[in-house]
């Protein structure tokens, strides 16, 4: 990197790093609010959980290994690692201490740790199959988790990993609201404050660009979700601007660790 822009780039993974704790803050906020309204109705977040772990499941089956040590980066209070099933799970995020004790009714369904995804505390080839299902868009530096994820998997294990894309209107968006933040600007925009980045499909792929990873199955949903949008009532400026610069697709990479 030239030392003319490494100043820059510092100052940006700094301002990144304080939008990922405010972050952290309002998902926690978030997750309290939700684990009082779900009272009474864990059976049905468990079925529509577990319905999701098997489709997951049903899409990895091709290459999935048997009795796999599984690892999921950004378990939250609702992660896949919960409902899968294995025996040897662990489920990382930096607020697991406190889901486990929000949504116990499932978070007993793998091992823990409250730990950043661009350090796991864990050894390198420790996993046969790492799940990182829309989390690195909330974090500090997603370049780093997904040099994490292929850190920690064996040679020959498989990454599941999903993140939401966005037309790249909402990347210059949302550095155009980190800036007036940093300001001092006294407004937050939530999906700005809730996302670090908004990442275009070209800047999902290039998290992985150099790793020892190899795709096996690779997609998006970008024409879904400008179909969805023309055809959804608009509820405000946000939902007609989609139809225009399509949010919230989906990019899903499935790779073997080589």
């Amino acid at each position: 990197m030239s030392k003319r822009f490494a100043p820059a780039m510092a100052r940006g993974l700094a301002g990144r790093q304080g939008r990922a704790e405010r972050a952290l803050v309002r998902q926690l906020d978030y997750q309290r609010r939700k684990a009082a309204a779900y009272q009474g109705q864990e059976r049905e977040v468990v079925a529509e959980r577990a319905a999701e772990a098997r489709r997951v499941a049903g899409l990895l089956a091709p290459w999935a290994p048997e009795a796999p040590r599984v690892l999921e980066v950004g378990s939250g209070a609702h992660g896949l690692v919960f409902f899968l099933g294995a025996a040897r799970a662990v489920g990382v995020d930096p607020l697991a201490a406190h889901y486990a004790r929000l949504f116990p009714g499932w978070q007993a369904g793998a091992d823990t740790a409250a730990a950043a995804g661009e350090r796991l505390p864990f050894a390198g080839g420790a996993f046969d199959l790492v799940l990182c299902d829309n989390v690195v868009d909330h974090a500090g530096d997603p370049a780093a988790i997904a040099a994490e994820l292929a850190r920690v998997l064996r040679p020959g294990g498989l990454l599941y990993f999903t993140v939401n894309i966005h037309h790249r209107f909402y990347h210059w968006a949302s550095l155009a609201h980190g800036l007036a933040r940093a300001l001092g600007a006294p407004f937050e925009v939530g999906p700005f404050a809730d996302h670090t980045v908004h990442l275009t499909l070209a800047a999902a792929r290039g998290l992985f660009a150099g790793l020892p990873l190899r795709p096996l199955s690779e997609g998006h949903s970008i024409a879904e979700a400008r179909a969805l949008a023309r055809v959804a009532p608009p509820r405000h400026l946000g939902d007609r601007l989609k139809r225009v610069f399509f949010k919230n697709a989906v990019y899903r990479l499935i790779a073997v660790r080589e």
